[in-house]
């Protein structure tokens, strides 16, 4: 029997936005994402419809278009720059509209890659060894520091886009050269040999931690969203002290980000089987690929469920 929400519910909810598409990079993914929570929310009950911010039949600007629709509350399912780094946020603050996900500079912060990071040390949270390429260190002193091979990342950017794994100087300059196409900050950061993980948290509570497996160099774009070989395992061979840690760790880096409603961290143990937080997503991917539907669901939470839950968050 499906999902479906009560009157109550529904009236308290009004008539929900889900705001997806943009102009970022990242725009393809976010089209699928919005599709899908919008289906889920309308299936549940939910008195829902779609605003594809920059889209094709948008004759406003996004400001504009966010004005001139009557709702409610907003389920933000934006990703990337504009989206997911509280400009959007800030603006359904300004409009007194409430949404779900982060606020404005939890997800300005989650965003970018670097303070994110610097955020993780100063709370004393474990992140693996960085440099910024082009700022105050050459090339040379970048693969002195961390060794090689070394995994370089747009600071700004998500899906793994940009991102390129180099083992020489050569490497790394050709890796700088794509990354800040994207970018103008670019993190080179130490490769963590161990398994990676991903952990779901919502609500605040870490859900069912899974174990990506790839035949890709890294989880990159094409591994996240394309391949069907990519495994995504539950029964991912942690001890119950472990799988706990790892639990722990994620919700530690959520709140120390101030991360609020739903999100997603990354971890990958180094070569001592030592956690360490790569990342954290605060509007994750919600395609028929993405992790977080996964956990819910080995958690026994209906994708219609899931984001009606997320929904309740909306702040």
């Amino acid at each position: 029997m499906s999902f479906v929400i009560d009157s109550d519910l529904k009236a308290s909810f009004g008539r929900v936005a889900v705001i997806y598409g943009g102009n970022s990079s990242e725009r393809a993914v976010s089209l699928k994402s919005g599709a899908a929570v919008l289906a889920g929310l309308q299936r549940a009950g939910v008195e829902a419809f779609g605003i594809d911010l920059y889209g094709e039949s948008a004759d406003l600007e996004p400001l504009r278009q966010l004005q001139e629709e009557a709702f409610d509350r907003a389920f933000l399912i934006l990703h990337g720059p504009g989206g997911e780094d509280g400009t959007l946020q800030g603006a359904l603050e300004m409009l007194g509209k409430p949404y779900t996900g982060s606020g404005v500079a939890a997800s300005a912060i989650g965003m970018d890659k670097l303070r994110t990071k610097q955020l993780w040390l100063g709370a004393g949270l474990p992140t693996p060894p960085f440099a910024v390429c082009g700022q105050h260190e050459s090339l040379d002193e970048v693969i002195t520091r961390l060794g090689t091979p070394i995994i370089v990342k747009p600071a700004h950017e998500g899906s793994s886009i940009g991102m390129s794994k180099v083992r020489s100087r050569a490497e790394l300059a050709d890796a700088l050269t794509t990354a800040e196409s994207f970018d103008r900050t670019v993190i080179a950061e130490r490769w963590m040999s161990g398994d990676e993980y991903t952990v779901a948290v919502l609500d605040g509570k870490a859900l069912s931690p899974i174990l990506l497996v790839t035949n890709h160099e890294f989880y990159d774009f094409d591994a996240k969203y394309v391949a069907n070989d990519t495994e995504y395992r539950f029964d991912h061979g942690l001890s119950a002290e472990k799988d706990k840690a790892l639990r722990d760790l994620a919700e530690k880096a959520f709140a120390a980000v101030g991360c609020a409603g739903w999100g997603r961290v990354d971890v990958m143990q180094d070569e001592h089987g030592e956690f360490q937080l790569l990342e954290v997503n605060t509007a994750p991917g919600m395609t028929d690929h993405s992790l977080v539907p996964m956990a819910a669901k080995q958690q026994g939470i209906s994708f219609e469920q899931l984001v009606v839950e997320i929904l309740k968050t909306a702040h």
